[in-house]
């Protein structure tokens, strides 16, 4: 090995090391603590969904609470039209994403909720109620969306 060989050598885990101090530098500057005028008061949650049952005054969402337990959410219609426009239903398309369930936080209080829904009305997830069960007290006077979580 020459001269010229061996100050190459050296050069090179002292370039290493440099770009290693370098790089590590931008993580250190990115894990500063936000600044309180900086963060959102808007957060969400995401539940996925088991059955989606259309109902005459809405929709009845059965959705996992944990690995063990599912819930029930009531979201009427209303809440779907422009001048309440508390919800949304967005239809997926026919790849493997399943539906689920996303609900928006103000300042710590229900804000909104995005229903993840197959287009396919015959897809396993959308389900049926028998025209003789009536359910219409549990839409009535809904002004916001509970759920629970385990």
């Amino acid at each position: 090995m020459n001269s010229t060989e061996k100050a190459k050598s050296k050069r090179l885990p002292l370039f290493a090391l440099l770009a290693f101090l370098a790089l590590g530098a931008a993580p250190a500057q990115a894990q500063q603590p936000i600044p309180p005028q900086d963060l959102s008061d808007l957060y969400y949650v995401t539940v996925p969904i088991e059955k989606v049952y259309p109902y005459r005054k809405g929709y009845v969402v059965v959705y996992r609470r944990g690995a063990n337990r599912v819930g029930q959410a009531y979201i009427p219609f209303e809440w779907f039209r422009f001048t309440e426009k508390k919800a949304d239903l967005i239809q997926i398309g026919y790849g493997k994403t399943m539906p689920c369930m996303s609900i928006f936080y103000k300042e710590g209080k229900f804000h909104y909720v995005r229903l993840y829904v197959s287009r396919l009305k015959n897809h396993p997830t959308w389900g049926l109620i028998p025209s003789n069960v009536n359910i219409d007290d549990r839409f009535e006077g809904l002004e916001e969306l509970q759920i629970g979580f385990d």
